[in-house]
């Protein structure tokens, strides 16, 4: 099953064994160079590079979508698209330096993959800076993504990632019935 999306939001590849550039469904040139396919990768995973632009967590909150609704998972949908926009949106305000050598045309990228009794959403940007949580005020507009994680997980954690970077994940518990029915 391809998964089409109507993510029109600017440059990124989400992409499971589809060559940049085609579309997602028929393998014809895409217009907005964001691309993924759930079907070609190992089950239960599905990747998706960002360019770390603010514009990135809209992005990844439609892949997330249709993603799980390609797994019959749809009763994830809202918890893990709100936890991967906060991811993202971490990832690009704090650990993406346009201006650094080297970060390449994707800096960000997101995974999400079944893991025996979760889902397990993954972002991964090029700071090495851990996450820090605080407290935000009651008046403020930022401030309460780790906290919202916090909240809608079962556990999220940072780690360091090889060469450079770090990888934030948040673990979602699965239904306990498996995957929706109609």
């Amino acid at each position: 099953m391809s998964v089409s999306s109507s993510t029109t939001a600017g440059p990124g590849l989400c992409s499971l064994g589809v060559e940049p550039g085609t579309d997602r469904a028929s393998g014809s040139a895409s217009s907005n160079g964001l691309l993924w396919n759930q079907d070609t990768g190992p089950a239960g995973f599905a990747a998706c590079g960002l360019d770390g632009q603010l514009r990135n967590a809209p992005q990844a909150r439609d892949f997330v979508a249709d993603t799980l609704s390609g797994w019959a998972l749809d009763s994830l949908v809202t918890d893990a698209a709100l936890v991967v926009s906060e991811l993202v949106t971490n990832a690009v305000q704090h650990a993406v330096d346009p201006a650094a050598p080297g970060i390449g045309d994707y800096p960000v990228w997101l995974g999400i993959f079944l893991h025996p009794g979760d889902l397990v959403c993954a972002v991964t940007d090029p700071s090495s800076i851990p996450p820090r949580p605080h407290e935000a005020a009651e008046d403020a507009l930022v401030g309460r993504g780790l906290a919202l994680i916090s909240a809608l997980s079962d556990t999220w954690s940072w780690e360091l990632t090889p060469p450079r970077g770090k990888t934030v994940w948040a673990a979602l518990p699965l239904p306990p019935h498996g995957p929706d029915t109609a």
